[in-house]
This record gives C-alpha cells, structure tokens and sequence, in this order.
C-alpha cells in the first residue's frame, strides 16, 4: 500500500477516505430534472377519447328562450305554439395537434450500464414528462385551441387596481357561475392574491383535492402553473409583472371546458401518447418516436372567463 493511502495527519496511521471511497458503493437517484411540474391542469381537465383526430363541437343558435311555450293556469288560447331548436349550420371543428420527439440510445450504453437504472426507460421517462410540459402549456396558449386565445369577449374582465383581489375572483365566478371547477394561475399570481386577502384579513382557505393541497375561495381551488406566464415568461426575475388568472367549468356533460386526445393508438403509452422504436441503425443507436395528440374545446362561452392585466409585484407593511 502507497504511503499515500495511508492517513498520517494528527498522527492517525489508516487508511484514506480517497482510497476506501474506490470500494464503496455509492447511493444514486434517477436523473433529476428541474423543470418538471405537476401539470396539475392536465390532471384536472376531463378529457375525451377521439376516433379519428376531429372533434365538431355543435351549438344551439342561442336566444332568450329556445323554444315559445303555452304555460297557463288558464288557458287563453288551444293553440300550443311549435317550432323547433335552431342548430349552427357551421359548427368549429377541433383537430388534434402532434407534439414529437425522437430519443437515441446507445445500445454499447444501454448493455453495459442499465444497472440499477434502466437507461432506455429513463431517458424515455424524461422526454415523456418534457412532452406533458408541452401539452400543458398548449392547452392554455395555443394559437388555435389554447385556452386563453379562445375565451369570448364577454367573459374577459380586467382587475380593479392592478393586484387581484377578492372581489376581481368574485367576478370572476360571476362569470363561471354555473358549477365552476377551478381557478388556474401562476404562483407568483396566487402568492400576490394570498397578499392582498391578508391585508383584507380574509384568508383563503386550504383544500384537498386530487392528491394535492390548494387554496381556496369560496370553495374553489385555486391551482398553480407556470404555463400562465408572466410578461412572457415562467420564471420572471423581475418583482413586478402582469399575468391571467383563469376560472375554469370542466366536463362534457356540463357544457364546460375538455381536454382532446386520440383514443387507442398503436404503441399507446399513456393517454393520447405512442412510443414506437424506430430500429438500431450501423452504428448500435437504438431510436424511439414519442409521439403525443392533444387540444382542447369550450363548449360553451360561460365555461371560462380570464382576469387580465394581473399584476404580481404589489406588497405591504404590516406593521
């Protein structure tokens, strides 16, 4: 044994933690990835299954009532009116939107070093999560079927003063009154909301919902994303910055927001998502085509409503 593996300093005659280190097993995690988020809207959302990739959303041509009605104790007239519900004779289609990616794996790699983790599933692992990032953040602002691109005029409110209080949320609900799901916004929207609700000494409430623990007003969770952006970005190192904040009605058989996928792929993963190998071309890489089908509809215009013009960045003495 080399005198350098031997520890002399303080008078301690033993061996070194650098060479005792070379027979040591070390503990390990999967490989850890920063950017990943709970994508809680996407657990939230109902979804539905399509056949072919299109989804025809048709309405009622809206009117006070659908239909004129004889309703009297006592009749005035024998004549019961008629008619009939007048459908949109061009009713939005929804087509679903493909998000890829391809994964390479050395075959050399995934041989000699799947031990404990296997390389193939972790590398597939991460890209599947990083195309789930990107499916949520295009349910929400996608050009063509993001949520916030499609909300109706009506049901856009802007905020009183800047900061989102509790009376901008009960606006909110004003507008999304009918069995309303969930609010959606950015922490930093959520944090400046909890702000201004203790200067008003009304402090939200907690819920349990989903395997998660959420703030609450008037019974509704408020749930965080980082895809509402603020000024354009996720992670604003500014102290101020403007914001939506979204109140969401989800399910078909409300008439509220749903999310769309492609029902029984080939190679199908998880929900709406294929895994195909692609083949192990000369050189021993082995490739993988991830491939994810997703959009999203309103079926009805009071299912959502947006306040905008939210500003993140106002804070208080409370002394």
């Amino acid at each position: 044994m080399s005198k350098e593996n031997v520890e002399t300093k303080e008078g301690i005659n033993a061996l070194s933690a650098k060479a005792a280190y070379n027979l040591a097993n070390v503990t390990k995690t999967k490989p850890q990835y920063g950017a990943l988020t709970p994508k809680w809207l996407t657990k939230l959302l109902e979804f539905k299954g399509l056949e072919t990739g299109i989804f025809r959303v048709n309405k009622v041509v809206e009117g006070e009532t659908p239909l004129d009605v004889l309703c009297s104790q006592t009749k005035k007239s024998d004549i019961i009116p008629d008619g009939y519900v007048e459908y949109e004779t061009e009713p939005r289609e929804y087509r679903l939107n493909s998000i890829s990616t391809i994964i390479n794996v050395n075959t050399a790699i995934e041989d000699v070093y799947s031990a404990p983790y296997d390389q193939v599933q972790e590398q597939l692992g991460l890209a599947i999560e990083s195309l789930r990032e990107r499916q949520e953040s295009q349910l929400i602002n996608n050009d063509d079927y993001g949520l916030l691109k499609n909300i109706a005029d009506s049901q856009r409110i802007q905020t009183r003063n800047g900061a989102p209080t509790p009376d901008d949320l009960d606006e909110l609900i004003s507008k999304v009154w009918k069995e309303p799901s969930f609010f959606l916004a950015h922490p930093r929207a959520i944090a400046a909301f909890e702000r201004e609700c203790t200067k008003r000494g009304v402090p939200p409430v907690t819920v349990n919902i989903a395997g998660g623990t959420f703030l609450a007003w008037r019974g509704i969770p408020i749930i965080p994303t980082d895809k509402l952006l603020v000024d354009g970005l996720k992670n604003p190192q500014s102290e101020g910055g403007k914001t939506n904040i979204l109140l969401i009605r989800t399910g078909e058989a409300k008439r509220g927001v749903i999310g769309l996928f492609q029902a029984g792929l080939k190679n199908e993963h998880s929900r709406g998502l294929s895994v195909r190998f692609r083949g192990i071309d000369d050189k021993g890489v082995a490739s993988y085509l991830l491939s994810l089908y997703c959009s999203a509809a309103i079926l009805a215009d009071d299912a959502i409503a947006v306040l905008e013009d939210v500003e993140v960045g106002e804070y208080y003495d409370y002394d």
